[in-house]
């Protein structure tokens, strides 16, 4: 599906040769078997994305993304977080992409989302549409979250969200009022609290054999993290 070629590109880290090829992908986009909405919500993007300098647009995409958990572009965060059960989800999407006859050249982890759209780019329409409704009620939460901050990047995880189909039951109302009951973890204070419970976290680690103290098991229990929503396991079966 070139559609998801298309927004797995938007959805990455913009760079110069995105700006380059910027009205290729107009072209590409008008080529796609999307209806007119669709394209229309696409080119919209494009124009808000285009319309300022390469430096605002990374520095906006570093904003949204790459501070704080909650808009995490790596699919396991928001089922696994930090738990052992990510690095076993990660071996198995991994075996799932050499299946298809595909070995990652990049340094980016397999759950990455752009990255997982453009394996599901190589697969047949159903085996493509199953993916992404496989990951659907992830493309919600962000969608939401992304909307809640005003941020036009909202518009393409709610493309693929339609793009999954009518099967997919996501109660986008009760996710909505979840989300405006979060707590932001892209905030300065939430971000310098995380930065000093790794410092807590290593020094206790070098000097009491990773041990934690109790003071350190409540500065743990107060860190702000995003409020995940359960969604099973990826690479399997919905539970």
């Amino acid at each position: 599906m070139t559609t998801l070629t298309i927004i797995a590109r938007l959805m990455d880290y913009p760079d110069e040769a995105l700006w380059q090829h910027q009205e290729a992908l107009r072209c590409a986009v008008e080529e796609c078997p999307l209806s007119v909405r669709h394209k229309q919500l696409l080119h919209a993007f494009m124009d808000q994305l285009f319309a300022g300098s390469l430096l605002a647009a990374q520095a906006q995409y570093c904003a949204l993304f790459d501070r704080g958990c909650a808009l995490s572009l790596l699919l396991f965060e928001h089922v696994h977080g930090d738990s052992r059960a990510r690095g076993q989800a990660m071996v198995d999407l991994l075996n799932q992409y050499q299946r298809a006859g595909l070995t990652l050249d990049s340094r980016e982890l397999p759950d990455y989302l752009p990255l997982y759209l453009e394996y599901l780019a190589s697969l047949d329409s159903h085996e493509a549409r199953q993916g992404l409704v496989d990951i659907a009620p992830i493309l919600a939460l962000l969608a939401t979250r992304l909307d809640e901050r005003g941020s036009d990047y909202a518009a393409l995880f709610t493309l693929l969200g339609e793009l999954a189909g009518d099967t997919v039951d996501v109660d986008y109302e009760a996710l909505r009022q979840k989300v405006r009951q979060e707590s932001r973890d892209d905030t300065p204070e939430a971000l310098d609290k995380v930065w000093e419970e790794e410092q807590v976290s290593f020094m206790s680690e070098a000097n009491c054999g990773g041990n934690e103290s109790h003071g350190l098991r409540h500065q743990q229990n107060e860190r702000v993290h995003p409020q995940y929503v359960h969604v099973g396991m990826l690479t399997g079966e919905q539970k």
